[in-house]
């Protein structure tokens, strides 16, 4: 009998396998490569096909044209601009627009959507049902058709500036936008920075060293008396023996319009107003989510050691929760990122409206501003979700998970 008669079938079978796995190895490695060369293939294509198109409509390729002269005016300006400035500033002032909205929206879809999450696990009746309904209304609706509600229903109701809304005579409400006064510096305000900076830095460490108290020796510190003085007492000591740190310009009514003062454009509130309460309904049900996945045992455990439930969610049942919470909660993140390009429905001058837009239908280089604006999508989705695994890696690492 041959040697190979005498051998366990399942020796055998596994011969075979290794024999065909080497052979479909092979195989992959020969179809990764023919993928790879037709993905090739396919770019060499477009890159010649689109500099064809360029050379035939007489554009030049390259990113020169950001030193050119942009020639428009832009409605909301961080930083000194002119219609005579190149499309490279006009660029920058995009993108920080962008930058600020999607800033403030996501800080304020967060509280919102942990206060709708709150109400919704509430006992009470009232408010758990007031939280569906916000969710249920809110999240059903196309996002597009609430910032046109915003900005058409709301906003360009207000009335004219001639007879807009005082408020204490400070500022004024009208459908040109808010007014309020704008903030001078004196000589008084590196000193007052310096110390308010100071003042929060101190009072971020005693939090860190009364939780750290809290959880290790089970020791309560108070340490709100300490904050305020640390947040109010420095910067008052500063303003006594520097003087105010700043004057205030105040706006007044000149003709049809205001002058003086910072204005806050309706396009503005409208689009983060919409973006913060649509975002913050899908925030809702994540947390809520998240809080339920912890174990009512933690709710009772909190009770039974004289925990109120307001001080037993924020203790020991969110930082649980967190866990769960993060992942989803970076994609609303980047969604609320990537739908504040929706602000060129209302004209609002984000990067979407003022690069990819009115820059692009001047200068017709479609390739590099399409490539300038996906990129700048791409690095603020990638930089927030950096900042995102940190956070969970510490919320991880500080739960012993």
């Amino acid at each position: 009998m041959s040697t190979e008669a005498r051998k366990p079938p399942a020796q055998i079978a596994l011969k075979i396998r290794r024999i065909l796995g080497g052979k479909a190895g092979w195989n992959g490695v020969a179809v990764q490569f023919a993928f790879a060369a037709i993905l090739g293939w396919i770019g060499y294509e477009i890159v010649s096909n689109a500099r064809a198109n360029l050379e035939n409509q007489h554009i030049a390729a390259g990113f020169g044209f950001l030193r050119n002269n942009a020639g428009f005016d832009v409605n909301q300006t961080l930083i000194s601009y002119t219609g005579s400035d190149t499309f490279l500033r006009v660029f920058i002032v995009g993108l920080l627009n962008t930058l600020v909205v999607s800033v403030v929206g996501i800080f304020f879809a967060t509280v919102i959507g942990f206060i709708v999450a709150l109400c919704r696990l509430s006992p009470n009746w009232l408010l758990s049902r007031i939280g569906e309904l916000y969710v249920e209304i809110i999240r059903n609706l196309p996002l597009l058709f609430q910032i046109l509600f915003w900005y058409l229903a709301v906003l360009a109701a207000l009335p004219n500036p001639r007879q807009s809304i005082s408020l204490l005579g400070i500022a004024f409400v009208s459908n040109r936008g808010l007014v309020i006064p704008r903030p001078i510096g004196e000589s008084g305000f590196e000193p007052f920075l310096a110390m308010l900076v100071l003042g929060i830095v101190a009072s971020l460490a005693l939090r860190f060293h009364a939780r750290r108290a809290l959880f290790q020796r089970g020791q309560v510190i108070r340490i709100w008396p300490y904050v305020l003085g640390l947040l109010f007492g420095l910067p008052v000591v500063t303003m006594l023996v520097f003087g105010l740190p700043f004057t205030f310009e105040l706006p007044q009514l000149k003709g049809f319009n205001f002058a003086g003062g910072s204005r806050i454009i309706p396009e503005f509130v409208a689009l983060t107003v919409a973006l913060s309460t649509y975002t913050a309904a899908f925030i809702a049900e994540i947390v809520r989510a998240g809080i339920l996945s912890v174990h009512k045992g933690q709710m009772e455990a909190g009770s039974s050691l004289g925990l109120s439930r307001g001080t037993t969610l924020r203790l020991i049942v969110v930082p649980q929760a967190m866990r769960v919470i993060v992942p989803p909660l970076t994609n609303q993140y980047l969604n609320l990122t990537k739908n504040s390009s929706l602000a060129v429905a209302i004209g609002y001058p984000d990067l979407v409206s003022v690069f990819a837009g009115t820059s692009l239908s001047q200068t017709g280089q479609a390739i590099e501003i399409i490539a300038m604006t996906m990129g700048v999508y791409l690095l603020i989705s990638l930089v927030t979700s950096a900042v995102m695994s940190v956070y969970g890696w510490r919320v991880s690492r500080s739960l012993g998970a």
